[in-house]
């Protein structure tokens, strides 16, 4: 009989070997996958703030020659449809070196950017590897991930009554409900970037 125990034991002590060594590998992958995932989160996550960068820079940009060109509304609609002399050289300052900048802010480097009027689009990878694990190649691999964001006009133009004095400006009628009234002899308090124009990530 203590023969027979002896020899059912040494029966199933290679089994549960093989059941560890198989749970084990199991685990080792799914950590894999986990820190893969984590790796695209990342990546995601550098990508939406680059791409939101880029569209506040742009933003801040239409905003500035907003207020440059307050007295000549002529140029409004324009300017809030994206169309506005950015420079000196009347080209306007491309907002894809904010977005490498908080591209590496989060990690990653930017691969690509395709500035637009109102609307960005970024490509990021990120500067970590997965790293060393039980599936093969994922030493060098990076995780990378895309993302646009848009620039829109919150205001519309409403001209003047006919009847209104020559140097009347035209009413902005933003949403939420806020007009604004312009009196050109006191420009103290004018719309701010974030009342002129919203920023947001494309669905």
């Amino acid at each position: 009989m203590r023969l027979r125990r002896y020899g059912d034991a040494g029966q199933v002590f290679p089994i549960y070997i093989t059941v560890v060594g198989g749970l084990l590998f199991l685990a080792f992958a799914y950590f894999a996958v986990g820190q893969a995932a984590a790796n695209r989160n990342g990546a995601q996550t550098a990508a939406d703030a680059a791409a939101l960068a880029a569209a506040q820079e742009r933003r801040d940009q239409l905003a500035g020659a907003w207020v440059q060109n307050v007295l000549d509304p002529g140029k409004w609609q324009d300017i809030f449809d994206g169309i506005f002399d950015g420079s000196p050289g009347g080209v306007p300052v491309s907002p894809c070196g904010r977005a490498a900048h908080l591209a590496a802010l989060n990690d990653a480097r930017l691969d690509g950017c395709d500035p637009g009027i109102l609307r960005f689009t970024v490509e990021v990878e990120t500067n970590k590897t997965v790293g060393d694990s039980i599936v093969p190649g994922t030493e060098e691999r990076r995780a990378d991930a895309t993302a646009t964001a848009v620039v829109e006009p919150r205001c519309g133009v409403r001209p003047p009554a006919e009847d209104a004095p020559e140097e009347t400006l035209p009413r902005l009628s933003c949403k939420g409900g806020k007009d604004w009234d312009l009196d050109p002899d006191d420009l103290t308090i004018l719309p701010k970037p974030e009342d002129l124009f919203d920023v947001h990530l494309a669905d």
